[in-house]
């Protein structure tokens, strides 16, 4: 049954959604794969979002006031157009987008949006659509054409062959216009790559592999020089005129990039003061008496226009009112016979979505194993161009293990040498974790990006957090091997080629629990500026609490939970029982008694008189040979009695597996890409 919606252009002229020609589509009992093409139109009516201002501070602001965002606004988009959402800072445009892409709760976001007259199930529009954000987050060591085979990979059905994907890589690194950078790298700060505007098309490109039938963009054209702009505009027309519907924000386009686009809104303060074709411009401000000027920048007098009236004691409700009286006379029909299920239907057998069948794509292209394989193949790729992080961490492991081997050589079993196996244990598995934390800044670029990659099903949470754990720990096995190496034999520690192993062993569960402690807070932490000085203060406290600097039995009962949740104490109390438990080993025999004392300054003679005394007066009979401590008793003076070695080992393990599950939920509850 055909529909008949009215719409807005402006102009007052009929344009046929689907031919774009005024040929009209309603028929009886139509044959909907042999149209020439399916029309796609997006409707939104009278969207209004607020929010409290002075939420964080409720003492202080009174439990804050609400600042509309939104204010009743109301629009189409159809397949093959873009339509530009326009205003100066603070309009409204970029919450807009946000509206439109549901990346605000149903709950706050009041009014009603369609396609095709139907209410959009979150699921089916992240398959359907895509969202470009206003920042660039790619891997920096990355090709464009690689970067754009990994977005094939994770978001073009299982079933389709690599070459195919190849084939869909190469056909959309021509309608970027990005032939000339295939194999360029994306580059940052530190790596010269391409420029600004190709890495802004190769972004693009990354959520557009799929071919979308909706592409929202958060100002794609923001930051760069008008020749860049108009490129990436014009790649947008490319992309709007293959059947996707496309909706932008941007700031004041050029005159250039205005020819490009179909459909504008224009925003202040989140409510229109126009709605129509670019075009008509100049007859709509003529008519509420401001012409504009024959050689003046139609968007730039506007929002000149616009700024003056926001300034002005009525501001601009002269302007918004007058919009409603100019939509209310300039309307069109646009005449919609498909439901929503046939127009994604016909769209994929004509190619959108890049899929393998006309039924509905699934929520997730490949499996979870084919996930986790790509994902880490993406990873090693980029680390491998980027081997001075890695290199940079096991040269400060290296250098910290000369430093620590050389300060502690060959420590003997004398009560001091005790007090500096016990110091250089505390420091070692101290430093097991201080080391992990140079990867903070790392995993915070990545994370974002896996915001922005899995807001539209690219690959599941799960998926990215186990390849994260699989691709560090061969570099934590290499690390734990070096600085066990260096310092387990030119110390002089105990235990042989067994008590080797397994400090090796305890030295690589330092690092995996390090490791996925820093990564598990990467996934709370929201700055970088503020990641180093809590991941900091978390580890001291942990080393406070570990049993070194205060033995268990002296910590306060109200602290005690404290000892227990300190992720130190594990790998420390390991390493001694590793050290010390041995019941034949003596550290302190004879006049090593003495060692601790002020008499330990006196001659060796003497000490032997006195432990002569003491033979006397206990009537047990203590000579230089007699052990006074052996292993078990330094355990028991530091408190060590509860685990065993491998009690300790396990438990440290656990906690970096627990730490990744942390992680998991960090990205679960705390990515879902939505305004609250």
């Amino acid at each position: 049954m055909s529909r008949i919606i009215a719409e807005n252009n402006g102009g007052g002229h009929v344009l046929d959604a689907a031919t774009g020609d005024g040929t009209p589509v309603c028929e009886t009992s139509v044959d909907v794969t042999k149209l020439p093409s399916m029309p796609f139109l997006l409707s939104f009516n009278h969207l209004t979002y607020s929010v409290k201002v002075g939420r964080k501070m409720p003492l202080l602001t009174g439990g804050g006031r609400t600042k509309t965002l939104l204010n009743g606004i109301s629009g189409v988009a159809r397949d093959g157009e873009i339509l530009a959402v326009l205003g100066a800072s603070g309009s409204g445009k970029s919450t807009l987008i946000d509206a439109l892409a549901n990346r605000i709760s149903k709950g706050s976001l009041k009014g009603n949006i369609t396609l095709n007259d139907e209410v959009v199930e979150s699921r089916v529009l992240k398959s359907i659509s895509a969202y470009v954000m206003q920042h660039d987050l790619l891997f920096p060591m990355l090709t464009v054409e690689e970067t754009l085979m990994f977005a094939a990979e994770f978001r073009l059905p299982r079933t389709m062959s690599k070459s195919k994907k190849r084939t869909r890589v190469q056909a959309l690194i021509d309608q970027l216009g990005l032939r000339n950078a295939t194999e360029t790298v994306i580059g940052d700060e530190g790596h010269r790559g391409v420029s600004g505007g190709e890495r802004r098309r190769v972004s693009i490109g990354v959520d557009i592999i799929h071919d979308p039938i909706i592409l929202f963009l958060d100002e794609p054209t923001s930051g760069l020089d008008s020749t860049s702009a108009f490129m990436i505009v014009k790649a947008l027309q490319r992309i709007a005129q293959s059947g996707s519907i496309v909706i932008m924000s941007i700031h004041q386009p050029s005159y250039r990039i205005l020819g490009l686009l179909d459909r504008l809104i224009i925003l202040s303060n989140g409510q229109t003061v126009y709605t129509g074709l670019p075009t008509n411009l100049s007859l709509y401000f003529s008519e509420f008496g401001y012409p504009i000027p024959e050689k003046e920048n139609k968007t730039e007098f506007t929002l000149d226009l616009i700024w003056e009236l926001e300034g002005s004691p009525e501001g601009t409700k002269s302007l918004i009112e007058f919009n409603k009286k100019w939509q209310s006379k300039n309307s069109e029909l646009v005449h919609l016979c498909s439901s929503l299920k046939e127009a994604i239907s016909v769209s994929i057998s004509k190619g959108k979505l890049v899929s393998t069948s006309t039924a509905m794509v699934p929520r997730f292209a490949n499996s979870f194993w084919k996930e986790i394989l790509v994902l880490s193949n993406r990873s090693i790729l980029n680390s491998r161009r980027l081997p001075e992080l890695f290199v940079t961490r096991l040269v400060a492991v290296l250098v910290t293990g000369f430093i620590l081997a050389t300060m502690f050589w060959q420590l003997d079993n004398s009560p001091k040498g005790i007090q500096e196996r016990l110091g250089f244990f505390a420091f070692t598995m101290s430093t097991t974790f201080y080391a992990c934390t140079d990867t903070l800044p790392v995993l915070l670029h990545e994370r974002y990006i896996f915001m922005r990659e899995t807001a539209y099903n690219s690959y599941k949470r799960s998926s990215y957090v186990i390849s994260n754990a699989l691709v560090v720990l061969p570099g934590l096995i290499i690390l734990s091997f070096a600085f066990t190496t260096i310092t387990f034999w030119a110390i002089g520690l105990n235990g042989g080629f067994s008590g080797f192993l397994y400090y090796l062993l305890i030295i690589f569960a330092s690092f995996w629990s390090g490791s996925s402690l820093v990564t598990f807070l990467s996934g709370i932490i929201p700055h970088l500026m503020l990641g180093y000085p809590i991941v900091v203060a978390v580890l001291a406290c942990f080393l406070l609490f570990s049993g070194f600097f205060i033995n268990r039995d002296r910590i306060p009962a109200y602290w005690i939970w404290f000892h227990y949740l300190s992720v130190i104490k594990y790998p420390y109390e390991a390493v001694l029982h590793n050290e010390f438990n041995n019941s034949t080993e003596c550290f302190m025999r004879g006049i090593q008694l003495f060692d601790d004392t002020p008499l330990v300054t006196i001659p060796n003679a003497m000490k032997v008189r006195l432990l002569q005394s003491f033979s006397d007066v206990l009537g047990t009979k203590i000579t230089s040979s007699t052990c006074f401590s052996r292993g078990v008793d330094i355990l028991r003076n530091q408190g060590i009695t509860d685990l065993s070695k491998w009690d300790c080992l396990f438990i440290t393990l656990v906690w970096g597996f627990f730490f990744r599950i942390l992680f998991y939920f960090s990205l679960l509850f705390g990515s879902k890409n939505k305004r609250t």
